[in-house]
């Protein structure tokens, strides 16, 4: 090979090596979502309880659907008892994690931010940031709520960096406030 085409071939490397990169990596980057983007986007919003969830085998990808009991309904229409798939879950000794995807526990309760397309099953909308863990302060009984996203830097697209937001303990009371303004902005 010549020193002519060693060079070419290097400079092509070089041009090609970030795209090779990026498509080895697969990686996901989730761009930060406001609230009342939460809100307008999501084809239902509730309070939810985990009742079990199961792994399984699809696209050569591990994915998990979990069984939810309806505590509380504030957007669109669920039956009694619904289910949510998320990418990742265990099938006996072999696990799949993926970073910003929730998982559940039975007896867990959360608001969860739902979307489905048509003949598809419900999803979160924006994994983490459309997931809303309750916790109950055991010595006063009050609830608060945590987005799952508020420890993890989400891309602001607006600031061109990375930012750690979200709701943090926010009693249930607030959350539902903030979350009824939020839908009445929503509706056309």
């Amino acid at each position: 090979m010549s020193y002519v085409e060693r060079r070419r071939f290097l400079w092509i490397l070089l041009l090609a090596a970030p795209t090779l990169l990026a498509v080895v990596a697969n990686a996901t980057t989730l761009a930060r979502m406001r609230f009342e983007e939460l809100a307008r986007q999501a084809t239902a919003v509730a309070r939810l309880r985990c009742l079990g969830a199961k792994s399984f085998w699809e696209n050569g990808e591990i994915w998990t659907d979990t069984s939810f009991e309806v505590v509380e309904q504030q957007k669109g229409v669920l039956p009694a008892t619904v289910t949510v798939r998320t990418l990742g879950g265990a099938l006996g000794p072999l696990h799949s994690r993926v970073e910003e995807a929730p998982t559940f526990h039975p007896g867990e309760e959360a608001y969860l931010f739902l979307w489905a397309r048509e003949g598809e099953p419900l999803r979160v909308l924006g994994w983490s940031q459309g997931t809303f863990r309750i916790a109950r302060n055991a010595a006063t009984g009050v609830e608060t709520v945590t987005q799952d996203s508020a420890a993890i830097p989400l891309f602001d697209q607006q600031a061109h960096r990375f930012v750690h937001d979200g709701i943090r303990n926010l009693p249930v009371t607030t959350f539902q406030m903030k979350l009824r303004n939020a839908l009445a902005g929503s509706t056309p």
